[in-house]
């Protein structure tokens, strides 16, 4: 039996470990914001690494954005070295879920099992795939004891807030610097036969427009600031939104719709602020003198992130030539620059031809509409031999009754451990 017979014999024989491991995962709610559990979740990961001859460490981002000692940002990064010198593959996971929000039919962190399916918030985005990479990893050292180089599993932090308490942090302090590693995997659920290059931009911004309080039976004494962001949004519609659809990439973004500039309107928020849940009064009668939204704007390779910021001061000062009394200040939160891995870079090519060996077919290579953690790696890292590849249907992602195939992940668990077989071992590099 060859080597990678055996590999796939190895993954098929823990499909209850898999199916155990990710129901565990998900029944640790790491919902963020705000942050809780991650100290969880990483000890879980430690003992279950340490168990398999990994080398783990605990990692605090001290003083990153969003860490306090109320929510502190813990991370794990767990490294088996092999018999002799050689390169190191890293699987990178986030560790964080969002909101659970409404419409589920099944408990969010139940991560009840039903018709070869794991429900649970989180499940494809992405435990599931941390789930995947560990199998794929064990059953790696078990045939190839004797490989040459490292294996690295990290667990991190706040992906879905920008990752700076997680990956960002790590790749400052050196973790991911090409010395120490050559290929990340970041196991994202872009679908099994998908391998993800990269994503779009982004650029985010707070837009305030002001005005004056006045009581709101005479809102002629005041100036609303609410009506005054009616305008900006306006203006939006009638200008900038129809600019961004006629902007298109020839970035391989899936889905369709992502082929072209887009913007979200995060959120909006206005005059008086919100009272706590047992409050039972009414408002008070006041014109509101301060409105805020926040845009999350994505951007294509082919623009400029210049070109991105005018784009909405010309929607301002456009407002500002009609509106006598419009006053606005923007403040930006925070940009991503898009990014794109080569298809002819090495852990691109070693993950095509292991999806060919196990499925029959020819990967399809394409790029996320949002960002994640790949971002952190290549900018920050200096690494640009990253990918994202992992089980999951992307359009599951943050909705509700959320799920990951089984058959899926010990699908993506072969392809990872055919991939470890390409890079570690000589039986993978000669054939």
């Amino acid at each position: 039996m060859s080597l990678s017979d055996r590999l796939v014999e190895a993954v098929e024989a823990r499909r209850d470990d898999l199916i155990a491991l990710t129901q565990d995962l998900i029944r640790i709610p790491t919902l963020n914001p705000p942050g809780h559990n991650y100290r969880e979740i990483c000890e879980y990961l430690d003992t279950r690494l340490r168990g398999s001859g990994f080398e783990t460490h605990l990692i605090r981002a001290q003083d990153a954005v969003g860490d306090s000692d109320r929510h502190p940002r813990w991370n794990i990064i767990a490294r088996r070295e092999g018999k002799n010198a050689g390169e190191c593959v890293h699987f990178n996971s986030h560790i964080d879920v969002v909101e659970v929000g409404r419409g589920w039919t099944t408990d969010p962190f139940g991560g009840e099992l039903k018709d070869g399916r794991i429900y649970g918030r989180g499940a494809c985005d992405m435990k599931g795939g941390l789930a995947a990479s560990i199998i794929a990893a064990e059953a790696f050292i078990e045939v190839c004891p004797d490989f040459a180089g490292a294996v690295e599993i990290s667990g991190t932090a706040d992906e879905e807030s920008g990752g700076f308490g997680g990956v960002a942090y790590l790749a400052e302090k050196g973790w991911f610097a090409p010395e120490r590693v050559q290929h990340v995997i970041i196991p994202e659920p872009l679908n099994k036969d998908r391998i993800c290059l990269g994503h779009r931009g982004v650029w985010w911004a707070e837009i305030e427009t002001h005005g004056e309080i006045a009581h709101g039976s005479m809102p002629f004494l005041g100036d609303c600031a609410v009506r005054h962001m009616g305008a900006v949004m306006h203006e939006m519609e009638e200008s900038l939104f129809p600019a961004l659809a006629r902007k298109r990439t020839d970035m391989p973004v899936v889905p369709e719709g992502a082929r072209q500039s887009t913007m979200n309107i995060n959120s909006v928020h206005g005059g008086e602020n919100e009272q706590a849940d047992d409050y039972t009064g009414l408002p008070a009668p006041c014109v509101p003198d301060s409105c805020r939204m926040v845009i999350d704007r994505r951007f294509l390779i082919e623009e400029d992130i210049d070109e991105v910021r005018q784009e909405v001061l010309e929607v301002l000062r456009a407002v500002a030539e009609r509106r006598d009394s419009f006053r606005y200040d923007i403040r930006e939160l925070h940009s991503v620059l898009p990014t794109m891995t080569e298809k002819s870079a090495p852990v691109v090519q070693t993950v095509a031809r292991a999806i060919q060996q196990t499925m029959g077919q020819e990967a399809q290579y394409v790029v996320s509409p949002g960002t994640y953690d790949q971002k952190h790696i290549d900018r920050i890292g200096r690494l640009h031999n990253c990918i994202a590849y992992g089980p999951g249907i992307l359009d599951l992602a943050h909705k509700p009754d959320e799920y990951v195939g089984v058959d899926d992940m010990l699908i993506s668990a072969r392809v990872m451990g055919l991939s470890l077989i390409q890079l570690l071992t000589n039986e993978g590099r000669t054939a």
